[in-house]
């Protein structure tokens, strides 16, 4: 089983949340918010998501708060096992400019909360339902939520997902 560590950032002025889209092998695409796998040689989850998010983004975070929820999705099927941790950011400098060194992320966009779910929407279950319940609800760190997918299947295009129960934490 190969697993991953994820960090993902929501970030957001005057109501529009950042949203990056990214072309998967295949060649298909979906939107997300910013971040990526946090590596070994990340002295934490922060630091590799301050890292992921200039990646992507060119955008430099210097205050976060969380994590506001946690997901967690096993891929039997596939072979993997993914926990991601979602913090907001607080403070950033820069420029929107997109240059991931991945090649993954293609395109950024600050999208209005109301249209976030139309971008959403051909993403994965682990990806969209937990970013929109945040987007209606918007609870802090002190509300931590946890979500738990179970993946079965072995084409993108055929993934059984289900939601199982997980504690909020």
């Amino acid at each position: 089983m190969r697993e991953w560590l994820v960090a993902g950032a929501l970030v957001e002025v005057d109501g529009a949340l950042l949203l990056v889209r990214n072309l998967r092998r295949g060649g298909a695409s979906d939107w997300s918010t910013p971040g990526g796998v946090i590596d070994a040689g990340d002295a934490s989850v922060l630091a590799g998501l301050t890292r992921e998010v200039e990646e992507e983004t060119g955008l430099v975070v210097t205050a976060w708060e969380g994590p506001l929820y946690e997901v967690q999705a096993v891929a039997v099927d596939l072979g993997w096992r993914l926990r991601a941790e979602v913090y907001r950011a607080l403070a950033f400098d820069g420029e929107v400019r997109v240059a991931d060194p991945d090649g993954i992320v293609v395109e950024a966009a600050w999208v209005a909360s109301p249209a976030c779910a139309e971008r959403l929407a051909t993403g994965a279950p682990w990806v969209r339902e937990p970013l929109t319940e945040w987007l209606a609800e918007r609870w802090g760190p002190g509300a931590r939520r946890g979500y738990e997918y179970d993946v079965r299947g072995t084409r993108r295009d055929e993934l059984s997902v289900r939601r199982t129960p997980a504690a909020t934490r």
